[in-house]
């Protein structure tokens, strides 16, 4: 494969950048994004990898992988998704254990609207646990769903291209 991702011309701000972003994420579940400043203090636990609501929705952050055609290089979703108490108490129990990737993949609702897609909440997912430098590999549920489609098939350089111009326009607004 060869690397089709080093430097493109933004159709934004029109100017060349060296490397194409492959990355983007959400830093809280959309509940906390929701919630206003005051809530979230009273209502909410959030680091940058767990999060809990009003002491019983448990929530961890990990990556949806989407394969770009073409690349060695994944494009990666950072998103959240809720667990079950049970399941987040046993994901705190291995946090620190460097063999925590053996345990089973846990169910859970995907909890973060992504743009540029039909409604990404509450989407199936399986929470796949890796090594302690990694966060966890956000499977989706196979469906007919664009994001599920992707992480399956790939997507091609243009539609990071299209993901990169979306957060562009954002930034320059």
């Amino acid at each position: 494969m060869t690397d089709v991702l080093k430097g493109y011309i933004c159709s934004c701000c029109g100017e060349y950048h060296d490397e194409l972003p492959l990355n983007y994420g959400s830093p809280a579940p959309i509940y906390y994004e929701e919630a206003t400043r005051k809530e979230r203090k009273k209502r909410f636990e959030l680091n940058d990898d767990l999060c809990v609501m009003d002491g019983e929705h448990f929530f961890i952050r990990g990556c949806i992988e989407i394969p770009v055609i073409g690349s060695n290089e994944p494009f990666v979703w950072g998103v959240w998704v809720s667990l079950s108490e049970e399941n987040f108490e046993l994901t705190l129990e291995h946090w620190d254990d460097p063999n925590r990737e053996k345990l089973k993949p846990m169910f859970g609702w995907l909890s973060t609207q992504l743009p540029l897609y039909p409604e990404t909440l509450n989407l199936k997912t399986y929470v796949h646990n890796r090594s302690i430098e990694l966060r966890p590999y956000i499977e989706l549920e196979p469906t007919d769903h664009p994001l599920s489609k992707e992480q399956s098939q790939g997507i091609t350089i243009e539609r990071v291209k299209e993901i990169a111009q979306f957060f562009c326009n954002i930034k320059g607004v």
